[in-house]
């Protein structure tokens, strides 16, 4: 698996996590949870297509995780325009950028063996 398909797939379960938890943190969204959560795994795909890319590129860790803070609090910040839920969407969508950006620069595709 490269890295791409990695970050996207991290991006993507994190993102549902991250949907999961708007339940905590404002329980009056209940009536909107689904379209919340489809969104935040959206978000978390496309987040980790872009940090996958980045990651292929280069082998810095630090340049892959700040791409994953940037990129991941951007598309969090869009989702706020208009929102009252601000440091509520920025912070976790953040988080997530974070991590999924930090594990990406650390992953390692299987060596694949050549047996004859």
């Amino acid at each position: 698996m490269n890295k791409p398909v990695f970050a996207m797939l991290l991006g993507g379960f994190l993102g549902i996590l991250d949907g999961w938890s708007a339940l905590l943190s404002a329980p009056e969204v209940r009536p909107m949870i689904w379209g919340i959560i489809a969104g935040s795994t959206f978000k978390g795909v496309v987040a980790g297509a872009i940090i996958g890319f980045v990651a292929q590129r280069t082998q810095s860790v630090p340049i892959i995780v700040g791409v994953g803070l940037v990129v991941s609090a951007l598309f969090a910040y869009l989702v706020t325009i208009g929102q009252p839920y601000f440091w509520v969407i920025i912070l976790p969508g953040s988080i997530i950028g974070l991590i999924v950006g930090f594990a990406t620069a650390k992953y390692r595709a299987p060596i694949k063996s050549s047996t004859a």
